[in-house]
């Protein structure tokens, strides 16, 4: 069999605002890159900007100097630009980690859009976690649906967000935005691992939900 191809998509965007420096969330990225690696995966990490990956600091607090948390560190720096030459048809299944970063970058950025609609127009594994939904949002089908109408999936909720006191600073809210466009949002209590897999869209909720995500992706991949 061959050697199986996952697409990481982390965000560029540095700033929430002058006071709330923002980036990825690293565990989100961390824990699934690690998962992936331990199955064989080529792991390919790209970025609407390419280059090095800005990571919210907070998300690194704590940090422990580990080898999988050093090659994923590793892997971060100098991404792929997600542009014009990206196509779903090169990879198996792609995966969008979080950190707040990913709200103002992945849904304004058109390759980024175009290429999350070829996964799900393809049924390929379409994967996110946390804030990394937000990629979902302005994501179409060919024929204009929005991908998302109808499908069962989660993120980091409304409640989450108002928890974290970044509600007010967002362009929007994720939830709220997820429902408008017709999902079919599966909230669990805060903090909690919560995935929701329908078809071969999966999508976390938040930071404990990385690992089952990853091992959804897995799941289906192998299957």
């Amino acid at each position: 069999m061959p050697q199986q191809s996952i697409l990481m998509v982390v965000t560029s965007h540095d700033a929430i605002d002058r006071d709330h420096p923002t980036g990825l969330w690293f565990e989100e990225f961390a824990i699934p890159y690690t998962l992936f690696r331990g199955q064989g995966y080529a792991v390919t990490v790209a970025s609407p900007k390419g280059g090095d990956t800005p990571i919210d600091p907070r998300s690194l607090e704590g940090f422990e100097a580990s080898a999988e948390n050093e090659a994923a560190l590793a892997a971060l720096k100098g991404t792929r630009q997600v542009d014009a030459s990206l196509h779903a048809d090169a990879y198996d299944a792609v995966f969008l980690p979080g950190g707040h970063g990913t709200m103002f970058d992945l849904p304004a950025n058109a390759d980024v859009q175009r290429l999350v609609g070829e996964f799900a127009q393809a049924d390929k594994v379409l994967a996110s976690v946390c804030h990394g939904p937000a990629c979902l949002v302005g994501a179409m089908l060919r024929d204009g649906t929005p991908v998302v109408k109808g499908r069962k999936l989660t993120a980091f909720t409304d409640d989450e967000e108002r928890a974290v006191e970044l509600d007010a600073h967002m362009p929007f809210l994720l939830e709220t935005r997820l429902r408008e466009l017709g999902a079919e949002f599966v909230p669990a209590e805060n903090w909690q691992d919560n995935v929701v897999v329908d078809g071969k869209l999966v999508t976390g909720q938040n930071p404990q939900s990385s690992g089952s995500a990853a091992r959804a992706v897995i799941g289906l991949l192998s299957g």
